[in-house]
């Protein structure tokens, strides 16, 4: 076997791995195969010939830096290079315990810094306009229905918008809690608050497609209902408005978790409702203003009490 055929083969070994013990999704496996066949690419360019097993352990410092700085000269982001380098990492991690073969100045090389992106969640108020403005838009009382009541789960439950459009016919009528599969494939229990409820009970009464089974929510055809037309719904009604470009269906998401954090709900709660995996993520989700904060504050502690 070549070089170039050796680390290709070893390569996908590693994906194979990863799809049956870790079990990685499909796209996830797409997205590493990009990335370190990436890498890979760069490196037979840049060391002039195949990359094996030998050349894989010779990577150095240079050229992890020589990657990188061509990775951005691709107007590739810091990012999109945070992740693909940690793709190539995981790959080599792989390398050492199963061929013997590592770099300390690939497993060294450090991140680019990323600029910490704050979630804008939309004041209650505006959440309220939306769906009141998203209810009128659609000529068809049918697609309102379903546009309200997605919009719904998003505000209300806190549901990713592929959560969401996951729900299937057999979930209706939508119990006091749902059981949602996220990001991960971990579970999670989210409370059913009736206005959800009663929105999405609106739209199968109107909806006149079979919903004996499939997806529960629907396109004008009868399939599948696609997010793009759940994300143009919402930037039509945030346009007339006058709500800035951040209104998307996942800045509802933030709402739900920053406006339960104004109501008293605590992080740890609103973390198991998001289903992150920690903490932190949650906290730069729930943007609550300081001055709430501080009237938390003087409540809470016993020197704020006298």
């Amino acid at each position: 076997m070549s070089d170039s055929a050796q680390s290709l083969h070893l390569m996908e070994a590693w994906l194979e791995r990863l799809h049956a013990i870790r079990g990685a999704s499909d796209k996830t496996i797409d997205a590493y195969r990009r990335d370190v066949s990436g890498f890979l690419g760069f490196m037979t360019r840049h060391i002039g010939g195949p990359i094996g097993k030998t050349a894989l352990a010779d990577v150095s410092t240079p050229d992890m830096r020589s990657w990188m700085a061509s990775e951005r000269q691709r107007g590739v982001s810091a990012r999109s290079l945070a992740r693909s380098l940690s793709a190539v990492k995981s790959f080599y991690r792989w390398l050492a315990e199963t061929e013997g073969v590592s770099s300390a100045a690939v497993t060294a090389t450090r991140a680019p810094k990323l600029k910490q992106r704050l979630p804008r969640p939309v004041s209650a108020d505006a959440a309220k306009a939306l769906l009141d403005r998203i209810e009128v838009q659609a000529t068809e009382p049918w697609v309102a229905a379903r546009d309200v009541a997605v919009v719904t789960l998003l505000y209300g439950c806190g549901l990713r918008i592929s959560e969401a459009l996951g729900l299937m016919s057999t979930d209706y009528p939508l119990p006091t809690t749902l059981r949602i599969k996220g990001k991960g494939d971990k579970t999670r229990i989210v409370p059913v608050l009736p206005a959800a409820a009663k929105a999405v009970a609106e739209y199968v009464r109107h909806c006149p497609h079979d919903l004996t089974e499939g997806p529960l929510f629907r396109g004008l055809r009868g399939g599948a209902l696609n997010p793009r037309q759940i994300q143009k719904v919402m930037e039509a009604a945030r346009m007339q408005l006058g709500l800035p470009a951040t209104a998307t269906p996942h800045a509802l998401r933030h709402s739900f978790a920053t406006h339960l954090l104004e109501a008293g709900g605590d992080l740890r709660s609103i973390q198991e409702l998001l289903g992150h995996a920690s903490l932190s993520t949650t906290q730069a989700y729930t943007a609550v203003n300081q001055a709430h904060l501080m009237e938390v504050y003087e409540k809470a502690h016993p020197k704020g009490k006298g």
